[in-house]
């Protein structure tokens, strides 16, 4: 018998604590715990960031659970055109379809994607083909016939589209080579809401419907027919699925209510799989592989996105938990610092005119007032060095708008040089001796300002014009790596953003829906986060996007839906935020997604 250096190349080896960056495969024993420790594999589910827009029967495709698209969908009433793009932390928008269709098929990666057939009310079943690139679709020859409710796998290249409907449930097989599609060996069923996986020359088709009601059947391709494979535990249709035709993952589904079963096809037979989904549903997208597969959108669940991994590592998703409440209820505040030494200051109503508190990750400690009290301010910095600027006095409908700026020390403020413009409205971002305020509104000049100021600590000077006027907008990041989104120009809410190097403002990405009185906080333009606002009065939300540098994506939602909470600080990965109109005192806290081992103790039993 080998020994365990042969098989892995190392000793096991004794510590008196657990590795800080354990590698697959080590094991050593624990003195401490007098116990064999090592990684071990886990298969799990997790709750991944949702769709920023509920979709389902749409095309899907990806190599992975950090690379998948999804796109068009939707019931006949509303057919869809829209790509979502997703990174394995959150969704982006990506570039439309040229035709808007719904039940299609999908094949590839997300760079390299095929989307092919679908429905939409006029004309009705469709056989557009069109390929992706990563940003945008390029019509291709179509699909020699129009159907929708089909199998799809493969690749952009090598990709097969099999049963569907076309009136009438079908059995035909078409081949795609990358430019052109020819007919296959037909399926043994004919049925429509079929699921596949695999590729071209290996793949599988399972469950639908072959009219009436649901089958269990799985069929097998070699490239040329279609064999028998192992029946699916539970007969369902409109599944999701990810993998290849010897390791297959199908997930929800239709029974015909709706399913949160999981199965595993290891190329002779199905095995149930005790890791289900958190959320039934059917008509849901899937894509990836039987250990990093997504399930995403479907019906009744909407935006719901779970990631399926089975590693060593165990995932804790990001997610948005209850902070101790702030001292008093309010709205239009500013805030600054981090998660664990954050500080918040103004506000209305007259409770939060000049109340300064600090949050230490736990609680929150009343400290130096504001000498004068305002709402829709500017607030950048830390918590023992903040610049609070500008903004409206209390009492007014913005007539009061003022120029005075404070600093604080991290226990009083003090008056600072006056800014050069009367505003209010507007957003911050930097620090006390490096610091930008910009955007906003005046009465006296106009409601959606382009003009930002720069501080270095003593005295203000004009900075770079922004590209999109607005007010109500958040910022993040420093002085020389900035960022400013949302906002209102008027409202409805402005999905632009846009970075500053220090000088000048150029435009980024746009926000996957347009807001405005939203939370931002960020430590510079590539890591930035926004929670809550308005996409339009009077109804607040609870979406949260992040910015990482390339586009916005979606992560998970507040508890609470909050609008004008602009006493937001810490970073892209641990945020808090505080308020909501007409007045609250609640709070939440966000941590991003985290990945760390999965150690175990293992035994010679």
């Amino acid at each position: 018998m080998a020994a365990y250096k042969d098989l892995v190349g190392q000793k096991i080896t004794k510590v008196t604590s657990n590795p800080g960056e354990p590698k697959t495969g080590q094991m050593w024993y624990n003195s401490t715990t007098g116990s064999l420790r090592g990684l071990a594999i886990l298969e799990a589910w997790s709750s991944a960031s949702p769709l920023g827009a509920s979709a389902y029967r749409f095309g899907s495709a990806g190599a992975n659970n950090g690379a998948v698209i999804g796109f068009g969908g939707g019931p006949a009433s509303s057919v869809s055109n829209v790509t979502n793009e997703y990174d394995g932390s959150g969704f982006s928008a990506g570039g439309n379809l040229g035709t808007a269709r719904y039940v299609l098929a999908g094949a590839g990666t997300l760079t390299s994607g095929l989307a092919f057939g679908g429905n939409s009310p006029t004309p009705g079943y469709r056989n557009e083909t069109e390929e992706y690139n990563g940003s945008s679709w390029t019509e291709q020859n179509n699909l020699s016939t129009a159907r929708g409710q089909m199998a799809g796998g493969g690749s952009q290249t090598a990709a097969f589209a099999a049963g569907g409907y076309t009136g009438t449930n079908s059995n035909a097989t078409e081949e795609y080579d990358g430019s052109s599609w020819t007919s296959g060996g037909n399926l043994g069923t004919a049925r429509r809401d079929v699921t596949g996986s695999g590729t071209q020359t290996a793949g599988l088709a399972f469950g639908g419907n072959p009219g009436p009601g649901v089958t269990n059947a799985t069929e097998e391709y070699d490239g040329s027919s279609w064999t028998s494979g192992g029946n699916l535990n539970v007969s369902r249709k409109e599944m999701g699925g990810a993998g290849i035709q010897t390791d297959t993952l199908a997930f929800g589904g239709q029974e015909p209510s709706h399913s949160n079963k999981v199965e595993n096809y290891n190329g002779t037979s199905w095995t149930a799989n005790s890791n289900t989904l958190a959320t039934a549903r059917y008509a849901l997208g899937g894509a990836g592989t039987s250990s990093s597969a997504l399930a995403f959108g479907g019906s009744p669940s909407g935006t719901a996105a779970e990631e399926f991994n089975k590693s060593t590592n165990a995932i804790t998703a990001g997610a948005w938990a209850s902070a101790a409440n702030y001292p008093a209820a309010g709205y239009g505040g500013a805030g600054c610092g981090t998660s664990t030494a954050g500080l918040g200051f103004s506000g209305q109503p007259t409770a939060w005119n000049t109340l300064t508190c600090k949050f230490d990750g736990s609680s929150w400690t009343t400290s130096g007032a504001l000498p004068s009290g305002r709402r829709y301010m500017a607030g950048l910095g830390t918590q023992t060095a903040a610049l609070a600027s500008q903004g409206s006095t209390i009492g007014g409908s913005g007539d009061e708008t003022t120029t005075e700026a404070y600093e604080f020390d991290g226990s009083s403020w003090t008056a600072a040089n006056d800014a050069s413009n009367r505003k209010f409205l507007l957003t911050g971002f930097g620090t006390q001796t490096a610091g930008v305020t910009c955007g906003g509104s005046s009465p006296s000049v106009g409601p959606n300002l382009t003009t930002s100021e720069e501080y270095d600590g003593t005295n203000w000077s004009t900075g770079g014009t922004m590209n999109t006027g607005r007010a109500n907008l958040a910022g993040a990041g420093i002085l020389t790596a900035g960022i400013v989104y949302g906002g209102s120009n008027p409202p409805p809410g402005s999905s632009a953003s846009e970075t500053y190097n220090g000088s000048s403002w150029t435009t980024g990405p746009s926000l996957n829906r347009g807001v405005f009185a939203l939370g931002g906080t960020g430590a510079t333009n590539s890591a930035a986060l926004g929670m809550g606002g308005y996409t339009s009065a009077p109804t607040q939300i609870t979406g949260t996007e992040l910015y990482n540098g390339t586009a916005w994506i979606t992560q998970p939602n507040m508890a609470t839906a909050r609008g004008y909470n602009s006493l937001s600080f810490g970073t892209s990965t641990s945020a808090v935020t505080v308020g909501d109109y007409p007045a609250a005192n609640t709070a939440e806290i966000f941590t991003g997604e985290t990945t760390a081992g999965n150690i175990t103790d293992f035994t010679t039993s």
